[in-house]
């Protein structure tokens, strides 16, 4: 690489071993993550019952009233994806018999959270819903609503679009969000803490958006909120490829570097000062008459995780006393019971100083405690059983890339997979001295991805890194818990807001 180059991603902001080694994994490719097993109920997966969901909500409120609870929200991504149907719709002749997406859109317009603010829209041009339905000018009303010369949809991200329609207001899923946070996320200081990514040319429509929301029900519900932002760092974009795994430059000779999807957001995650995270995805949220089961199945989770970690510091402060036959035992029990920990063969012939060690090693982790729902078909990572370097086995979330369905032994076990991951989990990011984790040093940098892309015309490869709930939290103890299908209501494209969750 030559001198040029080399100081192009020393102002990146990246060391140069990193592209290197970014380049040298086009090269050689990811490994696939070996399975053992999918995970299912009874078998990795909890199923709780209505007693032990009771016993959550019962004792959640007291132990979350003196944590810093954050509401971690992945919404920097931009709504463009939700209206292509309706983007190749303007760029065609304006004929509705071809494109059913559009008909199903302009059919149930008076549906849609967004309609009064559209008709609006229009009317500052002279024109009005129903006048361009009559007159069949429907690309007039999908101009108004995706350009900026109208409501500018097109160009928003998803957290700024109204979802929902009250009878007195309508809401978008940040204001979804807030109201969720005060369902389960109120803790220390009677504050709910909420943390936005976004996107650096979005933060002032947030911020501006949070000023609007934020009096109204901290009056509402008598709570403090407290919301942060942050971006993804440019320092965690990945270098572009030519097919030939050179450098792809720019037509002004500059590296092409690239988001490296949601695994850059490890980051941001690891700054954040919390008790206990919630991370859920911007777009999963229902109006108020659903959240009901949400809010049970995020206390049950998040008291679980918070009764797990209980457990583990204890076993932890016991080896740090002393490594013996008690205290070995006892941690035995909260690795293997409490978690469903698999240890190795090999571990039974260890002495007992030796067992010791190894527990604290597995048990002085980050937790998380992960809601998974039953496969509909949706796209979304699987829960499997996963062999360790060391011959233990663990729980891990793996993409369908990660996964050698070449093999027939791997691609039964794959398809024998019951759930999938919806972005539904609660976090414990601190040790049992009370400290940070560093969270980047438990990802597995072999979990990543590389796609193939284009740009200006010209093939590219690009990578991602190892992604967040995926192989950015591989060395992570993990529960899984299965939720409702009803807690899973993503927004994919804006026809989605005509299903019933959404009404």
């Amino acid at each position: 690489m030559n001198t040029s180059l080399e100081q192009q991603i020393q102002n990146q902001g990246m060391p140069i071993n990193e592209v290197k080694a970014q380049i040298k994994n086009f090269e050689e490719g990811f490994p696939f993550l070996p399975i053992v097993s999918a995970a299912t109920i009874g078998n990795g997966i909890k199923s709780l019952t209505d007693s032990e969901i009771k016993h959550f909500q019962d004792r959640y409120p007291t132990k979350a009233a003196g944590k810093a609870i954050v509401k971690f929200v992945p919404a920097s991504g931009a709504a463009s994806r939700m209206f292509k149907d309706l983007f190749s719709f303007l760029e065609g002749d304006g004929d509705l018999s071809k494109s059913p997406f559009t008909q199903k859109f302009i059919d149930n317009i008076q549906k849609f959270a967004f309609f009064r603010d559209l008709d609006l829209s229009l009317q500052k041009s002279d024109s009005s819903i129903k006048k361009a339905l009559s007159l069949k000018d429907y690309k007039q009303i999908v101009a108004h609503l995706l350009n900026d010369e109208g409501l500018g949809y097109g160009n928003l991200p998803k957290g700024l679009l109204k979802f929902h329609h009250y009878p007195d207001h309508d809401r978008s899923p940040t204001y979804e969000h807030f109201v969720e946070g005060v369902l389960y996320g109120l803790g220390k200081d009677n504050t709910v803490r909420l943390h936005f990514t976004v996107s650096p040319e979005h933060e002032e429509k947030f911020k501006a958006e949070v000023a609007e929301i934020q009096p109204k029900l901290e009056k509402e519900y008598g709570v403090k909120f407290e919301v942060k932002y942050s971006q993804q760092k440019k320092s965690t974009d990945t270098i572009a490829v030519n097919m030939d795994n050179s450098p792809f430059l720019e037509e002004d000779g500059s590296i092409l570097f690239r988001p490296a999807g949601h695994g850059a957001l490890l980051e941001n995650l690891n700054e954040i000062d919390g008790d206990l995270i919630f991370i859920k995805n911007i777009d999963n949220v229902v109006p108020d008459r659903l959240k009901g089961t949400t809010k049970d199945y995020k206390i049950a989770i998040g008291g679980l995780l918070m009764e797990i970690q209980g457990e583990v510091f204890e076993a932890l402060t016991k080896l740090e006393d002393a490594i013996d036959q008690e205290s070995v035992s006892f941690a035995e029990n909260v690795f293997g019971d409490m978690m469903g920990g698999k240890i190795p063969s090999h571990y039974s012939a260890m002495p007992v100083e030796e067992k010791g060690r190894y527990l604290q090693n597995k048990l002085d982790r980050p937790i998380r405690v992960c809601g998974m729902v039953k496969n509909t078909g949706e796209p979304g990572g699987g829960p499997f059983w996963i062999q360790e370097d060391d011959g233990s086995l663990s729980l891990q979330i793996a993409e369908t890339a990660q996964i050698n369905t070449d093999e027939p032994n791997q691609k039964e076990i794959f398809q024998s997979s019951t759930h999938f991951n919806p972005v539904d989990l609660v976090c414990a990011t601190k040790d049992y001295r009370g400290n940070k984790f560093d969270l980047l040093k438990f990802r597995d940098m072999r979990t990543g991805f590389i796609t193939e892309k284009s740009k200006s015309g010209r093939d590219l490869k690009a990578q991602e890194l190892p992604g967040l709930w995926n192989g950015a939290m591989a060395g992570w103890n993990t529960v899984f818990v299965e939720v409702p299908l009803i807690t899973f209501n993503p927004v994919k494209t804006v026809n989605d807001l005509l299903r019933d969750e959404h009404q």
